[in-house]
Order: C-alpha cells, then sequence, then structure tokens
C-alpha cells in the first residue's frame, strides 16, 4: 500500500476515534480545569496506529466500523491517559510540538486529567452492549482489563529500573518490559479486540499474539531511535529526552554491555541523577558513546529484524481471510512502523 494512501486511511480512523471521544466527553462543568483538558492531546493529532488496527481487523474479518467504533474510541482515550500520567512520570516538557499538559498547567490537574480519561475510556465499552451484546462486549472489557494490567505493570518495570539505578540488564529485560508497557496495548490487544468483533467472537485471539509483539516491539525500537536521532519538529518531543530521563532503552542497555569498566562507572553515576544541572554535558557524552559503540545501529537492526518476523506471523494470522483493504493496511503498517520519521 501507497504510504499516502495509508497515512490517509490511518487518519480516517483515528478521525473516527476522535469524534468518538468528543461524543463521551460531558458538556458540563468544570470545563476550565477538566473536560476541556481531557480534549487536548486528542486534538492534538498523532499517527493513530491503535485505532486503526482494531478497526483495520474489525473490517478485514466482516465486521464494520459501527460495530468497533466504541472500542477503538475506548482504546485511544486510554492510549491518551497513559501520555498525560507518562510525560509526569517521565518528566517530559513536550508531547507533538507543545508543552505537556503538567508543564503548562499543574502536576495535579494533569494527573486528575489523566484519571478522568481512563474513567471516560469505560463508557464506550458500556455502550457495547446495545451494538454486540453482553457475550461480545464481556469479551472485550476482558481484552481491556489484560491490556491496562499489562501496561501498567510494564511502566512499573521501566520506572522501578530508573529507582533502584538498575544497570545490569540484558536484550530481553528490555524486550519483556516493551511486551507489557508497549505491544499489549498498541499492537496486540487493538489487532485481538477487532477481530474478535468482526468475527463475533468465533475468533482464537490468541493467534494475534506474536504478530502483534514483533510489530509492536519494531514500533517502540524505532520510536527510541527517532528520540535519538529524529528531526524534533517531526517528532514533537526533545530530542535526547530518553538519555535525560535516564531510561533503559535498547541503545543504553548496549551501551551499558559494551563500554569499559571505566566509561561505565560515569554512565551509572550519571543515570543516579541525569537530570540534574551537572549531567547535562553527561548526556551528550552518553550518546557520543552510543554512536562510537554502534548501539543505535544495532537497535536499528533489531527493529528490522522484528519486522521481518512481523512480516512472517502476519501469514499465519490473517492468511486464511480474504484480501482486503483493511488486510493490506495492517500489513503495510509493519513496515511504515520501523521506516516512519516521527
Amino acid at each position: 500500500m501507497d504510504t499516502a494512501i495509508l497515512k490517509s486511511k490511518l487518519h480516517d480512523y483515528r478521525s473516527l476515534a476522535l469524534k468518538g471521544i468528543q461524543h463521551f466527553v460531558p458538556q458540563s462543568e468544570p470545563k476550565k480545569y477538566l473536560y476541556d483538558l481531557v480534549l487536548d492531546y486528542p486534538n492534538r493529532g498523532g499517527k493513530g496506529f491503535r485505532p486503526g488496527l482494531c478497526i483495520a481487523a474489525c473490517k478485514a474479518f466482516g465486521g464494520t466500523e459501527a460495530q468497533v467504533i466504541n472500542s477503538a474510541t475506548s482504546l485511544e482515550l486510554f492510549h491518551n491517559a497513559f501520555l498525560v500520567h507518562d510525560d509526569i512520570e517521565d518528566g517530559s516538557e513536550f508531547r507533538r510540538n507543545k508543552p505537556t499538559m503538567h508543564e503548562y498547567n499543574t502536576i495535579g490537574i494533569a494527573i486528575n486529567v489523566g484519571d478522568a480519561m481512563n474513567v471516560l475510556s469505560i463508557k464506550p465499552l458500556m455502550m457495547n452492549m446495545e451494538i454486540l451484546g453482553p457475550e461480545l462486549t464481556w469479551q472485550v472489557f476482558s481484552e481491556i482489563e489484560h491490556m491496562v494490567r499489562q501496561s501498567v505493570e510494564g511502566q512499573a518495570l521501566e520506572l522501578g529500573w530508573r529507582k533502584e539505578n538498575l544497570c545490569k540488564l540484558t536484550d530481553d529485560d528490555y524486550l519483556r518490559m516493551i511486551l507489557k508497557k508497549t505491544c499489549w496495548y498498541t499492537t496486540i490487544h487493538p489487532l485481538r479486540i477487532g477481530a474478535i468483533i468482526g468475527s463475533q467472537g468465533a475468533i482464537n485471539a490468541d493467534r494475534f499474539n506474536r504478530f502483534g509483539y514483533f510489530m509492536g516491539t519494531a514500533f517502540q525500537i524505532q520510536d527510541d531511535i527517532l528520540n535519538l536521532v529524529g528531526d524534533e519538529t517531526a517528532y514533537g518531543k526533545e530530542i535526547g529526552g530518553d538519555i535525560l530521563e535516564g531510561k533503559r532503552t535498547l541503545m543504553l542497555i548496549h551501551l551499558l554491555n559494551h563500554s569499559t569498566a571505566k566509561e561505565r562507572k560515569r554512565l551509572v553515576h550519571y543515570l543516579k541523577d541525569c537530570r540534574s544541572e551537572e549531567s547535562l554535558d553527561t548526556a551528550q557524552w552518553v550518546m557520543d558513546r552510543m554512536e562510537h559503540y554502534e548501539s543505535i545501529d544495532y537497535a536499528r537492526k533489531v527493529s528490522k529484524n522484528m519486522a521481518g518476523a512481523a512480516l512472517k506471523e502476519f501469514h499465519s494470522s490473517f492468511g486464511d481471510i480474504p484480501d482486503s483493504e483493511d488486510k493490506k493496511l495492517i500489513e503495510s503498517i509493519i513496515m511504515y512502523m520501523i521506516e516512519r520519521d516521527y
């Protein structure tokens, strides 16, 4: 599928989810300190992977947009709630080329807005009862419960590693963390939920787990790479923010495991308090060391391998259904995830 067509299709599906969000945000007070803010992050735009995968999977398996839109809306609300809370937890200053919510408001208000988005995510799932019936509605609820639990467990791992300044980590540690934090809610569950709805519950959704894992891993590694070498305007966040935040990305773990004893000692010391003023100069040194040890090139290679594995698994997951525009969209997203520049 042509990249322009792919982007247009994702935009259309994300627009459907955005309309859904607008529908479920109460038109009541307090607006200034809550409900107007709920719409801030969704209105800033985004790639639309989660609603896109969910809607496309549903339609590929015979469903309709009307059947899946509430679930896609809920996924996009949960996603934006995670972003608000993640920005606070990471101390991020920019999101999609604008100040993060806690930066232009207060931390307390931003936390409350994120909480509200999580609460508002439940209503579309409740409304599924009218469209899908009780059995399918409960299946989707169960998928969402697992998705949210895995996501917060993954976030806990990442935050805990930074709190304890854990530096003895392997690639497998990183992959386990992003399976929980990223893959379940970015790719695996959107695919599962869409296919469950489209097939009227007839599908064994476990068939998408390996495909979604490889796809989500390729996506997250590419996102981590762009944080270091992407164009700041296109990427929408501060370049190098992951280094300043001490995030245990695949590149940082590679550097920790390949640097000299002296370099590793300096790196471990930096990671104890990487946001301090005296550590800012060291952040550039960390980037230089990553380039020296080809840590970013290594991550690119892993990301491409994961995308290749996803392409192989795609045929196992979707090979037994008729070709369609939505089936082609899902396949095309795989390479787009690692070739994108934002």
